[in-house]
């Protein structure tokens, strides 16, 4: 890019570090970050529990842990709308409430 073109999304291209983009991204969206989290704690323990899963079938045991590792997900995807919601139009000052 030339320094005579303006970036086309000068907000994203001010941040340069990766870092500093995942930060910027846990700031604005800090459930998905943390149903990705779930998601993975969630399947490393089934893993761990498959050897010890006794009688059940692997069919079983892995339907399960799915339906348990995919429901943490859209919880933590729907307590982020919600806290979403909830910033935006509840914690508005009064006097941006009315402008609108």
């Amino acid at each position: 890019m030339s320094p005579s073109q303006e970036p086309v999304f000068p907000e994203y291209e001010t941040d340069t570090s990766q870092t500093s983009k995942l930060l910027r991204k846990f700031k604005e969206t800090p459930f998905v970050p943390i149903g990705m989290a779930g998601f993975a704690v969630v399947v490393g323990y089934g893993l761990y529990r498959l050897k010890h899963r006794g009688e059940m079938k692997m069919s079983l045991h892995l339907i399960h842990m799915r339906v348990a590792a995919q429901g943490f997900v859209v919880g933590a995807i729907t307590c982020g709308v919600l806290y979403s919601m909830f910033r935006e139009h509840l914690m508005k000052p009064k006097e941006e409430r009315k402008t609108d």
